[in-house]
């Protein structure tokens, strides 16, 4: 059910989205064959009670910040202990009555809001008082850590993607990671939770974590193959196969793949570059080229790629590497070829292949920046020929994936 009584504000600040009842049926399939008489079941961000069932002999705990959403919760659940409380302070077992020796699983849609992302950063404003060893910049996080510290023995809950794929992101999950393992990970686009589509589509996993004392180190999710809930790629397959060995539309895995972050720098420097200082004054030879910071590949279907000023968001290229900066220029107006999935990836490259067709890349950059002719040892080529071999490059490239 929609959070109806939340203002655009206020939903995204309590991350209060409402959640499609096939995934929270999804949900359920994933966790009913590890319930049993002695297990306790808690949303602890249920808003108006989506994921809440009674289990039969299972306890089902709620809670929720929000005293109206609770409200809510109490008329469309039966035999469920509901909490109005926040459940990021104070965090411990007994808060909500549940046994230690209890088998405690938790699922549900908890909130995500990273405090320093740009989208929606005007109107972000966490005010509520969070346990200092859980705290976090993102309100997921410190969700996942409050699992953690519950000691509970399954987790299925809804997360981006990114907090597991992005290294930065995993080390921050480092005191859940030591103690659970992903076992089952559904990945879904943003798009299907209409309330929130107001931006770029991105990936949500519905991930079951284990108790695991081994916890999983970052290699372990390089290697994970998630499952896909959308298959209609499917249909667009593309007819030529990968060179690769053959992959499966119904999963993805990110060791699959190479990524451009070995061939470029991501990110500018952290110190001004003394050579870009008044490089008006330089000769044309000497003239640096920039290209605008990247951070993933829904980050470049936003931003520019190649720039014509110096800023704190630019890169100085080298031009060593301009043919690569020319490759992501040229992958950024084919991103319409890829699933939602990529949307948190670096920029994929097949660096043999790239090799094969770096005339076609370097054509169509040119047409688009003819400014940057003089730079390039390769020649173009007819238009025509360039765009046959970026259809063919971009078909091997992505495989089965290829929309």
């Amino acid at each position: 059910m929609s959070q109806a009584h939340l203002g655009y504000e206020s939903r995204v600040n309590l991350g209060s989205y409402y959640t499609p009842p096939e995934i929270v049926n999804i949900a359920w399939e994933m966790i009913e064959p590890y319930v049993r008489s002695q297990t306790t079941v808690i949303d602890s961000a249920c808003g108006y009670g989506d994921f809440l069932k009674n289990c039969g002999q299972a306890i089902t705990i709620g809670c929720d910040i929000d005293e109206t959403a609770i409200s809510v919760a109490k008329k469309n659940s039966d035999d469920v202990r509901l909490f109005q409380t926040n459940a990021l302070c104070d965090v411990s077992r007994a808060k909500f009555g549940i046994p230690q020796q209890s088998y405690l699983i938790v699922v549900g849609n908890p909130p995500y809001n990273d405090k320093t992302s740009l989208i929606r950063h005007s109107i972000k404003d966490i005010n509520f008082d969070i346990d200092e060893d859980i705290a976090s910049r993102d309100l997921g996080i410190s969700f996942l850590r409050s699992y953690s510290k519950l000691e509970a023995d399954l987790i299925c809950v809804l997360h981006p993607l990114s907090y597991l794929i992005k290294p930065t992101n995993f080390r921050h999950l480092k005191e859940f990671t030591a103690n659970y393992r992903l076992i089952d990970g559904l990945l879904i686009s943003s798009s299907k939770f209409p309330e929130s589509a107001k931006h770029t589509s991105f990936p949500i996993v519905l991930a079951l974590y284990q108790r695991d004392t081994q916890g999983m180190a970052y290699n372990f999710i390089h290697s994970f193959r998630f499952r896909i809930a959308d298959k209609e790629n499917k249909k667009h397959a593309a007819p030529i196969k990968p060179q690769r060995d053959a992959m499966s539309i119904e999963d993805f895995c990110l060791s699959d793949f190479d990524y451009i972050t070995g061939y470029v720098d991501k990110y500018p420097k952290k110190k001004r570059p003394t050579s870009v200082e008044g490089n008006s004054h330089h000769s044309e030879k000497d003239n640096p080229l920039f290209f605008w910071t990247m951070r993933d590949i829904n980050a470049l279907k936003r931003n520019r790629t190649f720039v014509e000023n110096y800023s704190a968001n630019t890169i100085v290229i080298d031009k060593r590497k301009l043919d690569y900066y020319a490759y992501i220029d040229v992958f950024k107006r084919n991103l319409h070829r890829l699933p939602f999935y990529f949307g948190n990836c670096d920029v994929l490259i097949d660096d043999n292949l790239f090799k094969q067709y770096k005339s076609a890349f370097i054509t169509d950059t040119v047409r688009h920046h003819p400014f940057l002719k003089k730079h390039f040892q390769i020649k173009p080529i007819e238009e025509q020929q360039a765009a046959s071999g970026l259809d063919t490059y971009f078909k091997l490239l992505f495989g089965e994936h290829h929309i």
